[in-house]
This record gives C-alpha cells, sequence and structure tokens, in this order.
C-alpha cells in the first residue's frame, strides 16, 4: 500500500482525493470550489478532448464560440430553465467600476444565448441543420465541492443542434448519446447504464434527457453525460423561427448534449486502486515507462545504448532519431507511440532518484507499462516488463519487444480494465420486488444498484431521496418490458428504473 494514499476500504472519499494528490492530476485554487488543473490532468483532459472532437466532427459537427457572460434577461425567458439554474447561477452586476445596466450571468451552460444567435442565423429550412458544438468553462455556484466531480467552474464540451423536424432532433439526440457511450467504454474502458431519466431527473428545459451512468468502486453512480432533446423550448423562447418547405414560418427544434471534466473523476474511480491512479492505455499520456538502472558511468553507458536497441524494435529507428533530435539531453526522454494523440514511452535518466523511486513515481501515475534495464539485462539480452494494472512481471528477450508486441500487451491491457469494470458492476446491480427491500439496502449501506418496477413521479421520486438518498439514475433501454407492480404504489407497469445513490 502506497505510503501517502489511504485504503478505498478505510475512506473511499480520502482514497480518491490522495489519488488524485499523489499523481499530480489537479489541486485546490484559492477561489473556493474551485480547481486547479495541472499538467498531466490537463493532458488527460486534452486526450478527451481530441478524441471526441474527432467524433463529432465524423457526425458533421462544427465547433464555435459563444460568450462566458449572458443578459440576466435571457435566462428569464424560458420558465423551467430559469427555475432549475437560478440557484446555481453566479452573476456580475458591476464592470469598469459602475454599476451594470442589466446584470450578466457567468454561463452555467449556453442554451439560452446560442439561442438567440441561432434566431439571427437561421431563416429558411435551407439554413438547417446547425450541428455546433463549443469547448468551453461554465461556473455553477455548487455548495459541495469534490475535484473533478463537481467543481464551481469546469470545462466541458456542450453541442447544440437546430432541425427541421422532430425526428430529426430526436435522431440526433440519441447518435449523440451513442457517441458517448462508444468514448466511456471503449476508450475510457467504463462500462455504463443508457437510458431516459425522469422528469424530475431531466435537464431544465428539455423535453426529454438521456444519459449514461457509470457505476464507481464504492456502488455509488455517476452521471458521466447527457443528451437533450429540447423540442421547441427554446426555439419559442427565443423565436428561432424559419421558413418551412410549405413556404409556413415555423420554430427549429433543438438539441444540446456534453461531458466534461467530470470524466476524470469516473475514471479514476472505476479503474484506480490503493497504489495509485490506474490508466487505460488509449488516454494514458504516458504507456511505458523504461527505467535504467546503473552504478557507474560506465554502466549507465551500456543500459542506455542497450534501451535505445529496444526503444528502435518498439518504435522504429526513424522515431527514436526524431525524439533524439526533439529532446536532446532531457532527464525524462519521450519517444512518440502516437504524435497524433500525444502518446508517449518515456526514458527516466533522472540521476537524483533511486530507481525505485521511479517505479514509483510512474505506478502513483498510472503508466500502464514500466520496463526495468539493469547491465545483467544487457548481458542477457532481455528487458523486465511490469504490468500496472495487476502487478505482474515478466522477462521478455528484447527481440520479442517489437511494435506488434507492444500494440497487443496494450489493447490487452485496456480490454482487461473494461472487462474488470463490467463484471464489477454487473455484480453490483440488484433486483428489488419492493419499497421495504429498497430502503433496506440503501440504509445497510448496500454497494450497488438496485433494478424495479417503478411508475415514475416526482413526488414520490423526492419521498425516496428523502428517505434513502437514492435517485433514480435512469430507465434503462436495456429493459425487459415485462409487467410487474411498481415498488411503491403497487400499480402494474412495465416500466424498470435504476437506483441509486450519486455524486
Amino acid at each position: 500500500m502506497a505510503k501517502n494514499i489511504v485504503t478505498r476500504e478505510k475512506d473511499y472519499s480520502q482514497w480518491y482525493l490522495d489519488v488524485i494528490a499523489a499523481a499530480e492530476l489537479a489541486d485546490y485554487a484559492p477561489v473556493r470550489g474551485c480547481m486547479v488543473i495541472r499538467p498531466l490532468g490537463y493532458s488527460l483532459w486534452e486526450g478527451f478532448q481530441r478524441e471526441l472532437d474527432r467524433r463529432f466532427k465524423a457526425l458533421g459537427h462544427v465547433n464555435a464560440y459563444f460568450p462566458l457572460l449572458i443578459p440576466e434577461s435571457f435566462m428569464r425567458k424560458e420558465a423551467e430553465h430559469v427555475e432549475g439554474f437560478a440557484p446555481e447561477c453566479a452573476v456580475v452586476t458591476h464592470g469598469g467600476g459602475e454599476k451594470l445596466e442589466e446584470p450578466l450571468v457567468i454561463r452555467p451552460t449556453s442554451e439560452t444565448i446560442i439561442g438567440h444567435m441561432y434566431s439571427q442565423w437561421i431563416h429558411s429550412w435551407r439554413d438547417l441543420p446547425v450541428l455546433i458544438n463549443q469547448w468551453a468553462n461554465v461556473v455553477r455556484w455548487e455548495r459541495r465541492t469534490r475535484l473533478f466531480l463537481r467543481t464551481m467552474e469546469f470545462l466541458w464540451q456542450e453541442g447544440h443542434t437546430a432541425h427541421e423536424t422532430a425526428e430529426e432532433a430526436e435522431e440526433e439526440t440519441m447518435r449523440m448519446l451513442e457517441c458517448y457511450r462508444e468514448f466511456a467504454e471503449d476508450v475510457l474502458a467504463v462500462p455504463v447504464m443508457v437510458g431516459q431519466k425522469t422528469d424530475s431527473e431531466k435537464f431544465a428545459g428539455a423535453v426529454r434527457t438521456y444519459c449514461i451512468e457509470g457505476m464507481m468502486q464504492d456502488g455509488k453512480a455517476l452521471q458521466m453525460g447527457t443528451s437533450h432533446n429540447l423540442g421547441q423550448n427554446f426555439s419559442r423562447a427565443f423565436e428561432i423561427r424559419f421558413e418551412g418547405r410549405d413556404q409556413k414560418i415555423q420554430n427549429v427544434w433543438t438539441t444540446s448534449w456534453g461531458v466534461s471534466t467530470r470524466l476524470i473523476g469516473a475514471m479514476i474511480m472505476a479503474h484506480s486502486d490503493d497504489e495509485g491512479l490506474v490508466l487505460p492505455p488509449r488516454v494514458a499520456p504516458t504507456l511505458a515507462a523504461i527505467i535504467p538502472i546503473f552504478r557507474n558511468d560506465e554502466e549507465k553507458a551500456k543500459v542506455l545504448a542497450f534501451i535505445r536497441t529496444t526503444l528502435t524494435g518498439l518504435l522504429g529507428e526513424e522515431e527514436v532519431a526524431a525524439s533524439d533530435n526533439r529532446m536532446g539531453s532531457g532527464q525524462v526522454a519521450q519517444y512518440f507511440y502516437n504524435e497524433r494523440t500525444a502518446q508517449a514511452i518515456v526514458v527516466d535518466k533522472r540521476d537524483q532518484m533511486r530507481p525505485g523511486e521511479k517505479h514509483y513515481f510512474w505506478e502513483q501515475r498510472g503508466a500502464p507499462l514500466r520496463i526495468e534495464v539493469g547491465p545483467r539485462d544487457c548481458d542477457s539480452g532481455q528487458v523486465v516488463v511490469k504490468s500496472r494494472i495487476d502487478g505482474t512481471k515478466e522477462f521478455l528477450p528484447v527481440a520479442e519487444l517489437t511494435r506488434a508486441w507492444l500494440d497487443a500487451k496494450l489493447d490487452g491491457i485496456q480490454k482487461a480494465l473494461f472487462a474488470r469494470a463490467l463484471a464489477f458492476r454487473d455484480a453490483n446491480v440488484h433486483s428489488v420486488g419492493s419499497y421495504a427491500e429498497l430502503k433496506a439496502f440503501f440504509e445497510k449501506g448496500d454497494k450497488g444498484f438496485l433494478r424495479c418496477h417503478f411508475v415514475p413521479n416526482k413526488e414520490v421520486e423526492a419521498q425516496i431521496k428523502a428517505e434513502t438518498k437514492a435517485t433514480v439514475r435512469c430507465i434503462p433501454f436495456a429493459a425487459s418490458g415485462v409487467e410487474g407492480k411498481c415498488i411503491f404504489t403497487g400499480a402494474p407497469t412495465t416500466t424498470e428504473v435504476v437506483f441509486g445513490i450519486s455524486y
């Protein structure tokens, strides 16, 4: 067990914060509830951004940017929206030493200001669809904050689209939900439940909200992404009208969808262990850390020469030479495995650190592989490879360390992480047939999600939350369709929901 990280069993919340601190992902800002994202944490976000941006553009979306400050009057135009976000809004009342004629809201989300701009840009069915995404920061005045999961200011992307028909808007909403599911499962290796939110849990101003929900290692739920069908609510409020093919004036149909730096928190809590951060290979900035072991300059020269031979087998002579030219004599040299994704193999040549300290350093930063090379390894023509996810060690002849070997090894780690998280999730999803069973489960502090038949109802859901802290995480798409009795009212229903305690 790492001395600077409390165990998950002893204090899960503190463990999470300890992992972030040990990996140097983020730190607390001097402004209450805000965080400073450190270089490793930001490089993870950049990787998420690159991959998601590529997927968005492949689906026809383009990036734009809208102002941080929103006229307060805009927030009042959609009644449900203002009611939902008013408690979280930060408002600017003065600027340039003077009181503003109209207060400005620091964006908690951008439906209002983007709706206003769409009303200026859209006039005919020929202008549709509009498929815009923005990468931005938002501010929500949270009372209780936690790094990455819930901070007053956070980074995210928010897509906002406008369509000619209700059917097109629904297709877009579902398309982006599937985009998020694929990213969560295929890239972050986090299995998610996919479904629809109840009316009490949906986005303020939406007709329907869909979500992906992950289970963390303490059994709690984390909403990892949402996609909203806004119907014509915002287009009516902001008069986003167009002349249709029938030459009649009508309102557009809009959607919005987003994920945030909360995904970093999800990945930490789904995969990391008591030793520190564990990263899926598809997002790890450092895929393998090579640690040279030597006692004097002669051994150092011998080991580094052998490492260069190893790197050549893994990455090719051209990449090794290019990296040498880029970095010169750096103490931690990077050799790109994939320059597009900025993923690298590093050689840790720092003289001021012992080999054991270097192992500890890279282990706590989640590098999927660590490779040891000492003088005896040079003589025997092999290296020692250690896996981060299970601690296994293997001795491999340097001739076997090829790009094909590395690709297969990393792919195996990616699949193993997903399989482990999926097995954990599935083992902790239980079914109940009564409200008494549900209450007893959460009162005992049992871990996981509960599936049951339930008729969604705002008042009943509020009562259940007050009594158990549990909420309906989603109405899952993967439901049986079999009729049962609502656990609260006893009424017959085919609707199944998933209850959980969330972050």
